[in-house]
């Protein structure tokens, strides 16, 4: 069960695709060590799409996670997507997203509600994200999964040798047995940034000091959802970790629903200060502001939720409430800690949280019209069937942050005037949008009107820099989740369509650097932004170019290289003399004087139209 050497595997062309188990193992004779071209580490989404990227240009890949199901977040509870302007981000991100569409459709015919409710598709059940994912792997025989895979990240676990990694150990969590995986290139896809630490890539943890970044919502902060942050905001910086929680996939259809038990650890003290907030109508939002009312007498003043297709809801934590399904500070050793200690905090936080919904359906002092709301809610049942119907993965929204060759920050997400884009990154990987976003770090404090470290701040699509994946001091390894960013930069880097999107950057990059014999941070990055842009990726938004428009990778090419400003190529316009000057000599070919009939998207076809890969 050995995947060939690069040479061989070319030649074969095929390998057969296995979720390797230890059941398997036992079948078809256990072995202790595994090698690809291409190891990734952590089978969240942007691990996936990096395997998936690596594989489609046929190098043999692995890809190893913890758990029994790929997909991370987006296959436990994730189901509204985190992206502020569709269409920012591409590739195989928009792949997914119109498979999910696809099996609504296929699944129920094209009126019926679950496509109205899959909203496009980027709106979906945790059980078809996990299917959608599983599909996508699939149709790539020359990446083998292992599965129940656990790596520990400490240095004894990794082989290192002139700055590059030789190889690592995991533990196979079925057998018990210690298994030796070796790679060329290596992609740490976890949420934690694992294998980055064991490799001995220096990161960043907590709140950097206002004083040392002069970012807006840096350090210490106040503010009340929706509203600027108060005078008790210091800004210093310090360890605290934005909380995590579980994103629940709750219904109310009497069919489907099962109802919440109360767990084993129960512990009232947790939630006895919503009986007061419920009574009075306290929350942390701007005093008279509308925003986030959803059911407020009942569950969704304590969870906040969008719908899903079949009459589901994807539950997030209620960002006006005082107490959600967030636990702040409990899960800030996270990070570091051993799997042991997060197992542990994941039990803690799965009964808080059942807790938590038990608390509002029960609780003799809370109103008995805010119970009787309540009752009318429960867990899925044809969802995480193998647990109880409870997602099997903490959504951890920030773990280590890398140093990388770039390092993002607030200010590469905002505007740089009114209108007008963000910087952009000539060698941008991704295009992408959402606010500055960051759950809060404290739990609730005497006397303070907030909770320490939310806040939410418009941006507008801005690109992402390949340096924010290539880290300082090991070679070989790409790093596209735990990427390399101050925690408000980072706050808006942490969402799935991002994270797949730097992920597929990973996969293309991991096979140039193998390609070319060099180092990933080496690797050229207009061949790497060619290769993305065949693909449909989006390396910078344009209002009206969309990947299969005509010319859309040249219209990429010119916005990146300041060519095309403002937000819209404006194709059918006409081109000036100026223009073609300018993009003439940008692009190395012989300027035209017939023009004055042309259009800019004329001029791009005929003059322009793949000459990037000749400059």
């Amino acid at each position: 069960m050995r995947l060939e050497p690069r040479t061989s595997l070319r030649s074969v062309g095929v390998v057969a695709i296995l979720v390797f188990s230890y059941s398997a193992a036992l079948a078809l004779g256990a072995q202790s060590s595994f090698d690809a071209n291409v190891v990734v580490i952590g089978g969240t989404p942007g691990g996936v799409m990096a395997a998936i990227a690596a594989a489609r240009c046929r190098e043999s890949v692995l890809l190893v996670d913890r758990s029994r199901h790929l997909g991370g977040l987006v296959a436990n509870g994730l189901g509204a997507t985190d992206i502020a302007t569709r269409g920012a981000t591409g590739g195989l991100f928009l792949d997914f997203v119109n498979r999910v569409l696809r099996h609504y459709v296929e699944t129920y015919g094209a009126g019926s509600q679950q496509v109205r409710d899959c909203s496009e598709g980027y709106h979906f059940e945790p059980s078809v994200g996990e299917q959608v994912i599983a599909a996508m792997v699939k149709e790539h025989p020359n990446i083998l999964v292992l599965t129940d895979r656990e790596f520990d990240a400490n240095p004894r676990n990794v082989t290192l040798q002139g700055g590059k990694i030789l190889g690592l150990s995991v533990n196979n969590r079925e057998s018990g047995l210690r298994e030796e995986i070796r790679g060329s290139i290596f992609v740490d896809a976890t949420y934690e940034g694992d294998l980055a630490a064991a490799a001995g890539v220096p990161y960043t943890l907590g709140r950097e000091d206002r004083r040392e970044t002069n970012e807006p919502r840096s350090g210490q902060l106040y503010a009340p959802w929706g509203g600027q942050e108060t005078a008790d905001s210091t800004g210093r910086g310090d360890n605290a970790v934005q909380s995590y929680n579980y994103r629940i996939a709750l219904t109310s259809d009497p069919a489907n629903r099962v109802s919440v038990e109360r767990p084993a650890g129960y512990r009232r003290e947790d939630y006895s200060s919503l009986v007061d907030d419920i009574r009075v109508g306290r929350t942390t939002r701007v005093a008279g502001s509308n925003a986030m009312v959803l059911e407020q007498d009942g569950i969704g003043r304590v969870v906040n939720m969008v719908r899903l297709p079949n009459n589901k809801f994807d539950a997030n934590n209620q960002h006006i409430s005082f107490l959600s399904t967030d636990l702040p500070e409990e899960n800030w050793p996270w990070p570091t800690s051993s799997w042991a200690w997060r197992d542990a905090f994941a039990l803690r936080l799965k009964d808080y949280t059942l807790g938590l919904l038990w608390f509002c359906q029960n609780d003799p002092e809370l109103p008995a019209e805010f119970r009787a709301r309540c009752l009318n809610w429960g867990l899925a049942r044809d969802e995480y069937a193998d647990n109880g119907h409870f997602p099997r993965q903490v959504y951890v929204r920030e773990g280590r942050r890398i140093h990388g060759a770039y390092i993002f920050s607030a200010f590469d997400a905002l505007p740089t005037g009114p209108g007008l884009r963000p910087p952009i990154h000539a060698d941008s990987v991704t295009s992408s949008h959402y606010s500055l976003d960051s759950h809060a770090v404290r739990k609730r404090e005497p006397n303070r009107a907030n909770l320490d470290g939310f806040f939410s701040m418009p941006t507008a699509p801005y690109t992402v820099p390949y340096g924010v994946i290539v880290p300082e001091k090991v070679d070989n390894l790409l790093v596209p989740v735990a990427a390399s960013a101050t925690h408000v930069g980072f706050s808006t880097l942490r969402m799935e369509p991002c994270w797949m999107a730097l992920g597929e950057a990973a996969g293309v990059a991991a096979h140039l650097a193998l390609a070319s014999n060099l180092r990933p941070r080496d690797v050229e990055v207009r061949i790497l932004q060619n290769e993305l842009l065949e693909n449909g990726a989006i390396l910078i938004y344009l209002a009206d170019i969309h990947p299969g428009s005509p010319h859309f990778k040249t219209a990429e090419i010119l916005a990146l290289d300041g060519l095309i400003t403002g937000w819209s190529a404006n194709f059918e316009t006409p081109i000036t003399l100026t223009e073609a000057k300018k993009w003439s000599v940008e692009f190395g070919v012989p300027a035209r004087s017939d023009i004055a009939q042309m259009s800019r998207g004329d001029f791009a076809g005929l003059f322009l139209d793949g000459a990037r890969s000749l400059k």
